[in-house]
């Protein structure tokens, strides 16, 4: 029974740090229609800066560097935004996939600082002095993280359906429009990019002092592809379904990465991992083909 539990927990926080993502991505691409291919850059830029900012060398309190890593994603959206923002959907998806392989290249070869391909160790976690690290710790991390979803959530629903958030939609439904009425499309753009950035950053962080570990291949193109899966099948432009989607997709991904491993010999496993992006693919078909806005649908403008 335990080990039942403590399974749940550990696929419950991972479902829940890249909810915080996927609710990121969504105020970009759900609400304003930003083309945003580099999500993992972003996570990695939070993930990255939480550890080096907590490790001995610095020793920063956790919560010091979770806000940190939260803001310098910010400041990174900020300036690539800045450039790329005038680009249309297709080359704003070139250009930010490009930013992120850049920023997985750099964690590969600034080694003094990275740890380079053998990633960084010993990330501190926050409440294991005290609580150990069996289920215990790992429900307590669980509710700490589902505190920061809710509250991340709950924070989102008041910008999205705020004068603010209205101008969002309006631009991710007609940009020239809601140009010619007078708002500054540029800056609305920038400023829902950051955001987005900012909460990327922050599931980064989490990830971090959840596994104690991260490497440059945790932040592969892949790690994008299932955040865009989540915002899709849960229904872009809906917080509540940027939500379920990164619970069904992760329950679907790690069932069939189980099934998978039980099914095909130890020798083929590298070949087999592919297979998981595959029945990815189908999931997200099939959603699209009975759920066109996904499974919570697109909400209208208020």
């Amino acid at each position: 029974m335990t080990g039942w539990l403590s399974y749940a927990s550990f696929f419950l926080v991972f479902a829940t740090v890249f909810a915080i993502v996927s609710l990121g991505l969504n105020l970009q691409w759900g609400f304003t229609g930003l083309f945003n291919v580099g999500v993992a850059g972003f996570v990695a830029v939070g993930a990255y800066t939480s550890a080096l900012l907590t490790t001995p060398k610095v020793g920063w309190p956790v919560s010091v560097g979770v806000l940190v890593a939260t803001l310098v994603s910010g400041l990174v959206g900020l300036c690539v935004g800045a450039v790329v923002l005038r680009l249309r959907r297709d080359y704003l998806a070139i250009t930010t996939f490009g930013i992120a392989v850049a920023i997985q290249t750099v964690a590969t070869n600034a080694t003094p600082l990275t740890g380079g391909p053998f990633g960084m160790q010993f990330i501190p976690r926050p409440m294991q002095a005290w609580l150990g690290t069996g289920l215990a710790w790992t429900a307590a991390y669980l509710a700490l993280s589902l505190a920061l979803l809710g509250f991340v959530y709950v924070a989102l629903e008041k910008l999205v359906s705020s004068p603010w958030g209205r101008v969002l939609r309006a631009i991710g439904d007609d940009e020239e429009t809601a140009a010619s009425v007078g708002k500054r499309v540029f800056v609305f753009r920038l400023q829902s990019f950051v955001i987005g950035s900012m909460l990327m950053g922050l599931g980064g962080a989490l990830y971090a002092h959840f596994v104690g570990f991260i490497a440059p291949e945790d932040f592969l193109p892949i790690l994008t592809f299932q955040i865009w899966a989540m915002l899709i099948v849960g229904g872009p432009g809906n917080n509540r379904g940027a939500i379920v989607g990164a619970f069904v997709v992760w329950g679907f991904w790690s069932a069939a990465g189980g099934v998978l491993r039980g099914w095909i010999p130890q020798a083929e496993q590298a070949r087999a991992a592919a297979l998981q992006v595959v029945l990815i693919g189908f999931l997200i078909a099939g959603a699209l083909l009975l759920r066109p806005r996904g499974l919570l649908g697109k909400l209208r403008n208020g």
